[in-house]
């Protein structure tokens, strides 16, 4: 009995351990604050600086499938002391840059960070996912609040010390040097639980009941040959392309309807909280209604969201937008915790790290349609096209969503 509640005890300090590194992992994030004195000192112009995030997030993806290889080969720990590595050589050659070339901004930032960071992403939830076979949803909802929440809590932090006495190549190479301290640590405390830990097990939801089919683990290649998984894959990608594209040029996007400048910094700030809180708040309401209903639950209010900002932008109405805003960030936030508790729910734990790697490639998916809104946002001069476009994204999500049955 005692040996059962220190297990439990131990359970919830490595979910706390892993919160606290997702949380210096997501300042990938923050490009939009980081970027900030590098298009002041080398004139670097938005499209160039756009497309080293849509690199940085390419390779998170692939830092991702490499992170299940070298955890699954080497451990968890030898996986985390490379991200930690990549990451802050990343950073602080980003700090030696000289403007010369944009393509080296790709390579330090683009290449190595996003690599380090998508290592620790998928490594970290696995390890600490193991934890918690009875509370999926929680469990992920955590992790991806900590890796929501860096922008908000590390970018701001990033951007004060750029206006400080220490300038941003020095912010650069403490940042660097933070994020491989916190994933070293990390590497070195946190543990897989061994096949005698005697942790909670799922109960039936009866919620689920219609939706019940075997539990078994599935190796990557037979997900893949999961109508389930495709269905999954295109309804989340179609949801998160909301989010990604909103995220974009949310600052720009409050303008428009006449918010004050301060008012529309501190709206991206408020983004980035509903972020985290979607994220905890699915994960719960995903070990409580299943995963039929979360997943319906989180289309829809992606559905609101988008109607929303639509109509703010339509009738140029400020309130409007604050509040298509918030439900963004929600929809958001459910996105990577639907994407963590799903794979693990449906293609078990076993292969789960190698499983979630090619499953998080949603976020790139994501990333490239919202590239496409910006497109049609600059060909067409205003925010309504795009909107109507994302719109009817989330309604095709919704038929994807319905047609999801057992793997």
């Amino acid at each position: 009995m005692n040996q059962n509640k220190q297990t439990l005890s131990l359970r919830w300090m490595y979910l706390a351990i892993g919160v606290i590194a997702m949380l210096f992992a997501g300042v990938l994030y923050a490009w939009s604050i980081l970027k900030s004195p590098l298009a002041a000192d080398f004139g670097w112009g938005a499209s160039e600086l756009a497309l080293n995030f849509t690199l940085a997030m390419s390779f998170f993806c692939i830092g991702g499938l490499l992170g299940a290889q070298l955890s699954r080969r080497a451990g968890h720990k030898a996986a985390l002391v490379t991200a930690g590595l990549l990451s802050a050589l990343g950073f602080v050659l980003t700090a030696t840059l000289s403007g010369t070339s944009v393509w080296m901004l790709y390579l330090t930032y683009g290449v190595l960070t996003g690599l380090g960071i998508g290592i620790a992403y998928n490594v970290v939830i696995g390890t600490v996912s193991a934890w918690f076979p009875d509370q999926k949803g929680l469990c992920s909802g955590c992790l991806m609040m900590g890796f929501g929440a860096s922008s908000l809590i590390l970018g701001n932090a990033a951007d004060a010390l750029f206006k400080s006495v220490l300038g941003w190549r020095t912010t650069y190479i403490i940042l660097g040097a933070s994020i491989c301290i916190v994933l070293l640590l990390a590497g070195f405390l946190l543990k897989k639980p061994d096949s005698s830990a005697n942790l909670p097990q799922p109960k039936a939801a009866k919620s689920a009941a219609a939706e019940a089919f075997a539990k078994k683990d599935y190796t990557s290649m037979q997900m893949l040959g999961r109508p389930s998984f495709w269905l999954a894959f295109l309804s989340i990608s179609f949801l998160a392309a909301v989010g990604s594209s909103v995220i974009s040029f949310a600052k720009d996007l409050a303008l428009s309807v006449q918010a004050p400048e301060s008012l529309a910094v501190s709206l991206v700030g408020v983004l980035s909280v509903c972020n985290g809180l979607g994220r905890i708040i699915t994960g719960a309401v995903f070990d409580r209604i299943g995963r039929r209903k979360t997943m319906l639950c989180a289309n829809i209010i992606t559905i609101c969201a988008a109607a929303v900002t639509l109509l703010a932008v339509s009738v140029g109405s400020l309130p409007l937008c604050i509040a298509g805003l918030c439900l963004t960030g929600m929809s958001y936030g459910s996105c990577p915790t639907i994407t963590a508790a799903f794979t693990s729910t449906f293609f078990g734990m076993k292969y789960f790290s190698t499983n979630m790697a090619l499953m998080t490639f949603t976020v790139m998916a994501g990333s490239l349609i919202a590239t496409v809104s910006n497109k049609v946002l600059e060909i067409t001069g205003g925010y309504t096209s795009t909107f109507m476009m994302l719109l009817a994204l989330t309604f095709t999500a919704l038929v994807l969503n319905a047609f999801i049955r057992k793997p």
